[in-house]
């Protein structure tokens, strides 16, 4: 009489399977959490990383890459080199530049009154400059208005976001007072902080004439900002100087401030690259763990073993059950991570008001790198499972 081979359907498979996590549910839990762990470190690394380099690109393509900026230079030998008192009358007159303006550094002091010690400026600098510094920077004014041609000759100031911060001007709702150079100012707006030139953020401004009027101040620019067509960007830059100070033209430093943030998006990058090290390593710890679970849990079930071997279970039944083990343990963490790392990136992204982006490979990429986890993880306990002899198992059991 020849005896049927014995099967185990798939289905049958997983419901053995499923029982003995559940049997272990403490231990199975933790494993999974490893695995989650990992997973989710990597789908919020990847999609932290784009909703926060998008967010760069958007601020970039707002302020503008076409903006350009002309200072004295200061290297070896530039000695007290200084931008000419005509640097933008001459600048403006190129044809590839569509805005320009300049700020002029006054010798002064910015006090909120006149009790406060000379000594205490907070660390605030006072420019003058020119109403159409705004629109060249592609600011925006967060109280009240900018200067215009008809306070330009008088002793009306705007404030930069972070003076305004340490002077204590928080509204305009009354006059405010600054008192600048033994002399009281109005002031008349407050600035939102500037991307492209922070150093103004820290900065009073007034206007270029009333400085020179009020403050002896000499209108040689500090600083030349310059929008130019965006399709003529760099032979633009590679005149300015010469046009600025035909004489000296090494004096002349040309920069793009954009070029700071698109440095700053290589620097995230290099520390996305680092964080996505650190959840692998994670990953690869959870593996460890759930293969560390496995083994642990074919030597405590090896009566359980031996005794499914005694009444037919063959050895691809052994495997099968025990890898269906690692693998709906990988799949679970898997699916928790990915959900997890969803969660981060869209509470944090909307916390810095950035757009939401979670990139495809980041969920596919995660489920499956959990998944193929599993699978290697489960691969050694199955085998050594399935190699244990049915009389051994139940003696030693």
């Amino acid at each position: 009489m020849n005896l049927a081979p014995s099967r185990l359907r798939p289905s049958e498979t997983a419901r053995v399977g499923l029982g003995s996590l559940a049997a272990r549910r403490l231990r199975s839990a933790l494993s999974a959490l490893g695995i989650a762990i990992g997973i989710a470190s990597l789908v919020a690394v990847l999609g932290l990383s784009d909703s926060s380099k998008s967010a760069l690109l958007d601020q970039i393509g707002a302020l503008g890459t076409n903006l350009l900026t002309i200072e004295a230079g200061s290297g070896f030998g530039a000695g007290d080199a200084a931008l000419p008192e005509t640097s933008v009358a001459t600048v403006s007159r190129v044809p590839t530049v569509e805005a320009t303006s300049a700020v002029y550094a006054v010798d002064a002091g910015v006090y909120r009154n006149d009790l406060v010690p000379e000594d205490l400026t907070g660390g605030i600098s006072v420019y003058g400059t020119d109403p159409g510094l705004l629109g060249a920077l592609n600011g925006e004014i967060a109280l009240g208005s900018f200067l215009t041609e008809a306070t330009r000759d008088h002793p009306v100031a705007v404030v930069g976001a972070v003076a305004a911060e340490r002077l204590g001007v928080r509204n305009l709702d009354q006059p405010v007072r600054l008192y600048i150079g033994d002399r009281w100012v109005e002031v008349a707006g407050v600035l939102e902080p500037f991307a492209l030139a922070a150093n103004l953020d820290r900065a009073v401004l007034i206007g270029d004439r009333a400085a020179g009027r009020y403050y002896d101040t000499e209108l040689a620019p500090a600083t030349v900002y310059v929008r130019v067509h965006e399709d003529h960007i760099d032979a633009t830059r590679d005149v300015l100087a010469a046009t600025v100070d035909p004489e000296n033209p090494e004096e002349a430093e040309i920069s793009r401030p954009s070029d700071l943030l698109e440095a700053r998006s290589a620097a995230e990058s290099s520390f996305t690259s680092l964080f996505l090290g650190l959840g692998t390593v994670a990953l690869l710890v959870g593996g460890i763990g759930v293969a560390n679970v496995m083994v642990i849990g074919v030597i405590e079930r090896r009566g359980e073993i031996g005794l499914r071997r005694a009444i037919g279970a063959t050895r691809a039944h052994i495997r099968r059950q025990f890898f269906t083990e690692a693998l709906t343990l990988a799949t679970l963490g898997g699916t928790a991570g990915v959900l997890l790392g969803v969660a981060v990136t869209y509470g944090y992204s909307l916390a810095q008001g950035w757009r939401v982006i979670i990139p495809p490979v980041a969920l596919i990429g995660g489920f499956a790198a959990a998944v193929a986890i599993g699978v290697i993880a489960g691969v050694y306990p199955a085998i050594r499972a399935s190699r244990v002899s049915p009389t051994e198992a139940l003696r030693s059991a």
